[in-house]
């Protein structure tokens, strides 16, 4: 089995034809949205694929450590990831071609007007183990 991270973009890969952005969907074409990624996630749990799945809200800051003794240093809001990372699932699944099935499959979610949105899914496996160092 390997773990793959699906990753959901609001923005920045290439745009696909016909696109309406989400913000623009009427409330009833997010439901169904939504209700396809939670049946997507309930089939795969039938499975065994299905490890986890988040919406990731639009605010959040970056963060970084500033010494001992020192609060963390902030800096937000990072419009460059909330505007472009939209959520995640993580699956384990037996094949890269599996893995590729499934996030074929993600990218067929409703959109405006009940259509198929083919949005861009980045697919990136889990490092499996540390890489090796060799001098």
């Amino acid at each position: 089995m390997a773990k793959y991270l699906m990753l959901k973009h609001y923005r920045g890969a290439p745009c696909p034809e016909g696109f309406v952005p989400m913000d623009q969907w009427t409330p009833e074409e997010i439901s169904a949205h939504m209700q396809y990624m939670h049946d997507f996630a309930a089939k795969l749990e039938k499975t065994g694929e299905f490890v986890d799945a988040q919406a990731l809200a639009p605010e959040g800051e970056w963060v970084r450590y500033d010494g001992e003794g020192r609060p963390p240093v902030t800096d937000g809001p990072f419009a460059e990831t909330k505007d472009l990372i939209a959520g995640w699932m993580v699956i384990d699944v037996d094949s890269h071609e599996r893995a590729l099935e499934l996030a074929g499959e993600l990218s067929a979610a409703p959109g405006a007007g009940g259509k198929p949105i083919h949005e861009w899914l980045e697919l990136r496996p889990f490092l499996s183990a540390p890489p090796t160092i060799t001098e």
